[in-house]
């Protein structure tokens, strides 16, 4: 890497137990048993206060998992691929992906991926503690998000959403994407017990974490915590568009 071009800087804030913002130029590589021919970052956890782990994975040529990930009894495990083409597989069956392509694994199946192409996969990677729910058992679910159709979100014209699991209380999470147009916004602050871990994919956006305005943009990362203020608004020339995690459909363990 070489020496700094210039004084050390950074737009990385992270208050622990609050939220956090990382950006891309900052992430180190993090070795994981079991991921081999990657460059893996972990940019939320336990450690930071989030109840999940999320991973951002840059996978050379035939780079990915050598063991099945995430594969204990109490884990569900997902995937998605942001650029590149690879192999995702869960349960016995392969699939086989490109930008958008994703995988949801329940618990206790886990799940493996490759990078098929010639040139770097870039996928998030996640995992968290599945809620089991008597008489609901939630399925394997592979997609792209491509062939998903925007909605309205809340009946704003402006700004779109998708989701990626099925609206089924069987499952305790969900993916979604969601995408503000130039101008577009939350239509009100949000302070909810849900928290969310979110992937930049592209645009530029103003978003208040925690009664205090971060700007955001493409490959940064954002967590916040249960009951943290929030809300964005799309800033830039095109869609302010982002990958996030939501759990949900659980009333909250005393």
């Amino acid at each position: 890497m070489g020496y700094p071009k210039d004084i050390l800087a950074t737009r990385a804030v992270v208050k622990h137990g609050s939220y956090a913002v990382l950006p891309p130029e900052g992430l180190v590589n993090n070795v994981v048993p079991g991921i081999e021919g990657c460059r893996v970052s972990i940019v939320a956890s336990p450690k930071m206060g989030a109840s999940f782990v999320f991973y951002v994975v840059e996978a050379e040529p035939k780079g990915g998992t050598t063991a099945v990930f995430g594969n204990e009894p109490d884990i569900e495990t997902f995937v998605y691929i942001i650029e590149g083409e690879g192999s995702l597989a869960t349960e016995g069956e392969t699939y086989s992906g490109t930008a958008g392509s994703y995988l949801f694994s329940p618990a206790g199946s886990g799940l493996e991926f490759r990078n098929s192409g010639d040139k770097k996969m870039k996928a998030l990677l996640y995992k968290q503690i599945y809620i089991p729910l008597k008489g609901y058992c939630a399925t394997a679910v592979y997609g792209n998000t491509n062939q998903i159709s925007y909605r309205e979100y809340d009946n704003m014209a402006n700004v779109f959403i998708k989701d990626l699991l099925p609206i089924d209380i069987a499952y305790d999470m969900n993916m979604h994407i969601l995408s503000f147009a130039p101008g577009g916004c939350h239509p009100f602050v949000e302070t909810h017990v849900q928290e969310h871990g979110a992937y930049i994919l592209e645009g530029e956006g103003c978003y208040l974490l925690d009664n205090e305005w971060r700007m955001i943009k493409q490959n940064d990362f954002v967590w916040f915590g249960p009951y943290v203020s929030q809300a964005a608004y799309g800033v830039g020339k095109t869609n302010f568009t982002y990958i996030y995690s939501k759990d949900c459909h659980r009333d909250v363990t005393l």
